[in-house]
């Protein structure tokens, strides 16, 4: 999650899921099967609605033949990480004590979550040596400038998340993330051996695209590769990555107090987790769905017989393969604007719009003065108390999401930041003890920062891609993350406007109100998907669409 950045603040994506419109295969590839009912389709769990009214169920067509294998020279899909330690595709909660189906998905999992990680650390990476860079650089004392080597990235993250539908849907996840690792090393490069503040913004500029990328494309990845069990905790894994990145960005930090040059080596050591996922991602397995969608259905099932339970494999292959056959184009941009896709579009940009303006990175980036009135001069060390409570919120929403589920962690967060808003609003606007008021300011503002790490922050990158269609699942997520990026610059532009203006207390006001309004709208629009394959939920949300019958 995002930390003091002045004056444009980021927010971290909570994190975070992948699924993609497919290319048509060609004609060597595959023939197209007769269309038959998929009876293999088991019977669906009860229906999924977006919202009313229930509909027909729709007919499905059978999976096609089994593939020839794939050509010389084409990669496998089946990587390295094949740990052979439990499994599990099946619904219900998360595992409990014994339960270590997560460990053959995990390592693929973590390795992709390392970009999170990055992500992170170059949100932190600029909160304290910024003042240096600007004086070795030569644009001391103009906050502008200052201001506009921080946004820049925020700028650069915007046309990645529109870019990373295309790639995504050409490359897959796998090969995508090895490709973007790529500007986000030159970036960094260029940014730690910057001599003017051209090359400072044109680094910037690049780590940003990378990382715009990256947002989108790792819980996309997560939710594709997890078994359905396991999803919601292991998709946790983007935002405790992110976090994790900003301590170390911050406690990394801490030498550039005393050496106006340290900035250098941290921008430098940036570099190593890029080629530390260039080389990982060799050892991962590709999206068993990505696959499915461009014809090679023998390597999605090793992907799968190598990750879920043994028992689930030929159920989830079939549902799988029953939905590429029902879906046979190309996904487009103008899908989102038709039934079911808009809904799910919207329910996806409407999430991360009001995360942003619920206040997340207004009150980070307030946090340093709320920690000041109280003693803690040290911005670097007030970022990091916030930075350790929002991680130890992670791991508890880690433990929570496959147990109690996706909406009543959203709910429940946004109650939680709610009260958190009008605590330090009672705290500054009533006459009170000076030290009982900054008490109060501390408890909510720590407060928040936990309530928003339960479900706020990772709920919202984790539910996007499971509501959303195999056809569409890129460019919902790359749509989403869009908004996302431009809210977050709005808010991190006018958010001291706006505090000179009306005060403190009347903007945490109005963060306290959108974070209740957004707790209704989770109540009447979000949909369980807990323990729901990605294809039992795409289709109980077509079979609950007009017009879908075939």
């Amino acid at each position: 999650m995002p930390t003091p950045l002045a004056p444009a603040l980021l927010l971290l994506p909570a994190s975070p899921a992948p699924r993609l419109p497919r290319p048509r295969p060609g004609p060597s590839r595959r023939a197209r099967p007769p269309v038959v009912r998929a009876a293999a389709l088991h019977a669906l769990p009860r229906r999924l609605e977006l919202w009313p009214p229930r509909l027909a169920a729709v007919e499905s067509k059978p999976p096609p033949p089994p593939l020839e294998p794939p050509e010389p020279g084409e990669e496998s899909a089946v990587s390295g990480f094949d740990a052979r330690a439990g499994g599990g595709d099946g619904g219900g909660d998360g595992g409990g004590g014994g339960d270590l189906g997560w460990l053959k998905a995990f390592p693929h999992v973590l390795t992709a979550s390392m970009a999170n990680f990055l992500f992170g650390y170059h949100i932190g990476v600029m909160n304290g040596p910024i003042e240096d860079i600007a004086t070795e650089l030569g644009f001391q004392g103009n906050p502008f400038l200052q201001g506009l080597v921080v946004s820049i990235f925020i700028v650069g993250a915007f046309f990645g998340s529109l870019g990373s539908s295309a790639l995504v849907d050409k490359f897959g996840c796998k090969r995508t993330l090895q490709i973007v690792s790529i500007p986000l090393i030159i970036g960094a490069l260029l940014s730690a051996q910057a001599d003017s503040l051209d090359e400072m913004l044109l680094g910037r500029f690049l780590v940003g695209i990378g990382i715009g990328v990256n947002t989108v494309l790792v819980p996309l990845y997560i939710s594709e590769v997890a078994p359905t069990k396991y999803r919601g905790t292991l998709g946790t894994l983007c935002q405790i990555g992110t976090c994790l990145g900003i301590i170390a960005a911050l406690s990394l930090g801490i030498p550039s107090e005393s050496d106006p040059h340290w900035w250098r080596t941290m921008l430098y050591a940036a570099c190593v987790p890029g080629v530390l996922i260039v080389a990982g991602m060799q050892f991962a397995v590709e999206s068993p769905r990505w696959l499915a969608k461009v014809g090679r259905f023998d390597d999605a099932k090793k992907v799968v017989e190598s990750l879920w339970e043994p028992s689930e494999v030929e159920k989830s292959m079939e549902e799988i393969k029953a939905v590429v056959v029902n879906d046979d184009s190309r996904g487009s941009w103008s899908d989102l604007l038709v039934e079911p896709h808009n809904r799910v579009a919207l329910i996806g940009g409407s999430l991360f719009f009001l995360q942003q303006f619920a206040g997340i990175n207004g009150v980070l980036y307030f946090s340093s003065l709320t920690f000041r009135d109280v003693g803690i001069t040290s911005g670097a060390l007030a970022s990091l108390y916030v930075g350790i409570t929002n991680f130890g919120g992670a791991l508890v929403a880690s433990n929570l999401m496959d147990k109690q589920g996706r909406k009543k962690l959203l709910i429940g967060s946004y109650l939680g930041m709610a009260f958190a808003m009008f605590l330090i609003v009672y705290g500054i606007s009533f006459p009170l003890d000076e030290g009982v008021a900054h008490s109060l300011s501390i408890a909510g503002t720590l407060l928040y920062i936990f309530t928003f790490a339960l479900g706020a922050g990772p709920v919202t990158g984790i539910i996007i891609p499971e509501l959303s269609s195999a056809r569409t699942r890129s460019k919902v997520m790359g749509f989403s993350f869009t908004v996302h990026w431009i809210c977050n610059f709005l808010v991190g532009l006018y958010f001291l406007e706006l505090v000179n203006k009306f005060g403190v207390g009347a903007v945490y006001a109005g963060f306290g109100a959108v974070s209740l309004l957004t707790a209704v709208f989770a109540y009447n629009f979000i949909v369980e998907t807990k323990g729901r394959s990605l294809e039992e939920i795409e289709m109980s949300l077509n079979t609950a669409t007009p017009g879908k019958q075939e």
